[in-house]
């Protein structure tokens, strides 16, 4: 006879208590990568070297282009000029300030276009299968016979140098890559039990892929995607400094590096500075890219 107010009890006391909405997938996500120290400093300098780059014309900076052969390769700390001059007198913080937006359009333009197109061929090849995943594997097998740096160096050197032939070059180097992690992972997926019920239910193949196998694959490839980005970006500045992607005189952290090197023993300081952001800019995207990688795997 005791249970019975018991249990009432018990009852009345879940009916009373507070309901608490369940944290979404994406929610638990943001949630984990916001306690990742390190993955919120990465964050916050990449924050602040783009924006220094967006907002360059409005800090008040010397022209990058003005030179004068009597104040070149003047040290850093300089009076008026606190990261010294280049070889032809130029300010080095504002060609590196401008440098920057040179380097990150051609360092993450490409990878935001091989993500669209190898995500795109991917799904397509993984999904269908047959001929069709035959014909798009092989074709990717083709690329993945020469290695990133050389095939970016031969596209670029065949296209000519420009910015433009340095994104499409890169493009055409991270494409394949991408298609063959977006096949694999759709291969995983397309013969599980919520595909085969929206198949049975009479949704189109098209239908299938955007709806259905997309929001379950796009993490993983975005997630690889993010990784090629700090890749990229050591590519682009190659091409500029083997002379080809972007052209004097403007300011660009590889075709820096490349301008700067006679002067090495000379000031070797000034000229580590074009280096020292493309590391600093590769490791943090390296960093938040780990970051978001285990955020978002959180069976861990």
């Amino acid at each position: 006879m005791s249970e019975l107010p018991l249990s009432a009890t018990a009852d009345a006391a879940l009916q009373a208590a507070p309901a608490t909405k369940a944290r979404g997938y994406w929610a638990t996500v943001g949630r984990r990568i916001m306690r990742d120290k390190v993955s919120m400093a990465c964050a916050l300098v990449l924050l602040l070297i783009v924006l220094s780059a967006i907002l360059a014309p409005w800090l008040g900076l010397e022209d990058p282009y003005k030179g004068s052969m009597i104040r070149r390769l003047r040290h850093i700390g300089t009076p008026g000029y606190p990261l010294g001059t280049d070889e032809l007198g130029r300010d080095m913080l504002a060609r590196l300030v401008y440098g920057g937006r040179l380097s990150l359009v051609i360092g993450i333009l490409p990878v935001i276009l091989a993500f669209c197109i190898g995500t795109s061929l991917g799904i397509i090849a993984g999904y269908v299968g047959g001929k069709l995943n035959t014909a798009i594997m092989r074709t990717v097998d083709v690329f993945y016979a020469f290695p990133s740096v050389l095939l970016a160096i031969a596209i670029s050197g065949a296209l000519g140098a420009g910015i433009l032939n340095s994104i499409v070059a890169l493009t055409i180097v991270f494409v394949p890559q991408i298609t063959r992690v977006a096949e694999s992972v759709t291969t995983g997926v397309r013969n599980m039990d919520f595909v085969e019920a929206a198949r049975a239910s009479g949704a189109g193949a098209f239908t299938i892929m955007r709806v259905h196998i997309l929001g379950n694959v796009l993490g993983a490839i975005f997630v690889y995607a993010t990784s090629l980005i700090s890749v990229s970006m050591i590519l682009a500045a190659g091409l500029s400094f083997l002379g080809l992607g972007t052209k004097p005189p403007e300011p660009e952290w590889g075709l820096m590096l490349n301008t700067l090197r006679t002067a090495i023993y000379v000031n070797p300081w000034v000229a580590a500075l074009p280096g020292a952001m493309i590391f600093a800019v590769s490791i943090c995207f390296n960093l938040l890219s780990d970051g978001l990688r285990s955020a978002m795997d959180i069976r861990n």
